[in-house]
C-alpha cells in the first residue's frame, strides 16, 4: 500500500497486521460455523469478501496514503465489515486492525474520526446483539482505539526522524564530496599559479635579462662585424623562447584570466558576486597597461579573497571595486560599507573558495611582486582594502614587464 523503502520493522509490523486480520476473521468464521449458527453460511461469505476486499488494497499500487484511492477502500472494507459485525458480534474485534489502516492511508484530521466512529460502531453492533453488558464492552474497542492511536502516531514520529536524519546524513556526504572536490579544484589552481610565478620569476626574467644584454651588445658592435649576425640571431633566440614562456604563464593562469583582460575579469566577479543587500561595483581609473600574468593573478586573487569576506562576514550593502593604473604602480581599491573589525585583533580565516587563505595569502601575494598590502577597519566603520604593485620596467620605462 506505500511504495516508500520500510526498514524491517515497518515490514514486520505490516506482516503483523495481515495475519492480524486474517486471524480475527478466522476466528468469526470458526466462532460461527462452531455454535452452529443460522447465518454461519452468511458470516463466512462476508468475512471471505472482506478478505479478498483487503487483499486487493493491500496488493493495489493506487492504495497510497492520503489519496483518494485509500479513502474509498477504506469506504469499502468498513462497509463489509459492518456487514459482518451485523452478523456476527464476534466481528467486533475486527475493528482493531482497522484503526491502524485508517489511522496509516487517511491525514490526521479525518483518520482519528474514522476511529471514533469504528470503535462506537463496534460497541453498538455488539450491544445491538444481545450481548451482556460489562465495562469489557465499552473499554475494549475505546482501549484498541487508544493503543492504535499512540502506536500509530509514534511510529510516523518515529520515521519522520529516520527521514530527517537520513536526509542530513546525505546533505553531509554531498557537502563532503563537494568540499574535496572544491579542494582539489583549489590545489590544483594553486599548483598551476605557483608554476607560473616560477617560470616567470626564473626562466621568463632569466631569458628577459639575456634579451637586453644582447640588444646592448649588437649596439656597442659595427653592423658589419661579424660577431653583430651571431648575437643577432642569440637575441631572435632569446626573445623566440620568452615568448614561449609567456605561454606557458599564460596557460597556466586562472581561467577567469584566460578569455579577457584583468578589467573584464574582475568586471566578471563583481556582477557575480551576490549577498542579501548587497551591490558591488566596478570602476577602472587612469589608462590600463597590459601587465605581467603574476600581477593580474594577485591583483584578481586579492578582489576575489576580500569580496568573499565581504559576503560572509561583513554584512555590508555596498561595495566597490576600484582597478587604478598610475605613473609608476599599479594598485587595486576593496571598500565596502559593513561591520568592519580591528585589523590586528581578528585573525583571517581560510579562503579555499578562492585558492587563497585570508589577509596572510593577500600579502604574502604583495610581498612576493614588492608590493604592499594595507587594510583599513574599524567595528562599525566598514573596511578598505588596498593592493599596490609597482609596474615593471622596460628599458627605463615603467609598462610592459619585459617578462
Amino acid at each position: 500500500m506505500d511504495p516508500r523503502p520500510h526498514p524491517p520493522v515497518a515490514t514486520a509490523l505490516r506482516l503483523c497486521l495481515h495475519a492480524l486480520l486474517v486471524g480475527l476473521l478466522a476466528l468469526v468464521v470458526v466462532r460461527a460455523v462452531g455454535d452452529g449458527a443460522s447465518r454461519a453460511g452468511a458470516v463466512v461469505a462476508v468475512a471471505g469478501l472482506m478478505a479478498a476486499v483487503y487483499a486487493a488494497g493491500a496488493l493495489l499500487p493506487a492504495v497510497q496514503p492520503h489519496t483518494r484511492t485509500a479513502a474509498v477502500w477504506l469506504a469499502a472494507l468498513g462497509a463489509v465489515w459492518l456487514a459482518l459485525l451485523v452478523l456476527s458480534p464476534d466481528a467486533l474485534w475486527v475493528a482493531f486492525p482497522l484503526y491502524f489502516l485508517q489511522l496509516h492511508l487517511l491525514p490526521n484530521r479525518w483518520g482519528l474520526p474514522a476511529v471514533v466512529v469504528t470503535a462506537a460502531a463496534a460497541i453498538v453492533c455488539f450491544l445491538w446483539h444481545g450481548q451482556a453488558v460489562n465495562p469489557g464492552t465499552f473499554i475494549g474497542p475505546l482501549l484498541g482505539a487508544a493503543v492504535a492511536v499512540a502506536t500509530v502516531l509514534g511510529y510516523e514520529a518515529l520515521f519522520r526522524e529516520s527521514e530527517r536524519r537520513r536526509r542530513l546524513i546525505e546533505e553531509l556526504m554531498s557537502t563532503r564530496a563537494e568540499l574535496a572536490e572544491a579542494e582539489r579544484t583549489a590545489g590544483t589552481l594553486a599548483e598551476r599559479e605557483r608554476l607560473a610565478r616560477e617560470i616567470h620569476d626564473t626562466l621568463a626574467q632569466g631569458l628577459s635579462s639575456i634579451q637586453l644584454l644582447l640588444r646592448a651588445a649588437e649596439r656597442t658592435l659595427p653592423d658589419d662585424a661579424p660577431a653583430t649576425a651571431h648575437v643577432r640571431r642569440a637575441r631572435e633566440a632569446a626573445q623566440e623562447n620568452l615568448a614561449e614562456a609567456r605561454r606557458f604563464v599564460r596557460a597556466l593562469s586562472p581561467p577567469d584570466l584566460a578569455n579577457g583582460s584583468l578589467a573584464a575579469a574582475l568586471e566578471r566577479l563583481t556582477a557575480r558576486t551576490t549577498g542579501p543587500d548587497l551591490t558591488v561595483q566596478f570602476a577602472v581609473s587612469g589608462t590600463p597597461v597590459e601587465l605581467p600574468t603574476p600581477y593580474e593573478v594577485a591583483l584578481l586573487r586579492t578582489a576575489q579573497s576580500a569580496l568573499a569576506n565581504t559576503v560572509r562576514h561583513a554584512g555590508a550593502r555596498r561595495a566597490e571595486i576600484t582597478l587604478s593604473f598610475m605613473d609608476t604602480s599599479v594598485s587595486l581599491d576593496v571598500v565596502d560599507d559593513g561591520r568592519g573589525f580591528t585589523p590586528g585583533l581578528v585573525p583571517a580565516p581560510a579562503d579555499r573558495d578562492t585558492g587563497g587563505f585570508g589577509l596572510p595569502a593577500m600579502r604574502a601575494r604583495a610581498r612576493s611582486l614588492g608590493g604592499t598590502l594595507s587594510v583599513e577597519s574599524a567595528p562599525g566603520q566598514g573596511t578598505a582594502l588596498a593592493l599596490t604593485l609597482p609596474l615593471p620596467l622596460t628599458d627605463g620605462r615603467p609598462g610592459q614587464d619585459a617578462a
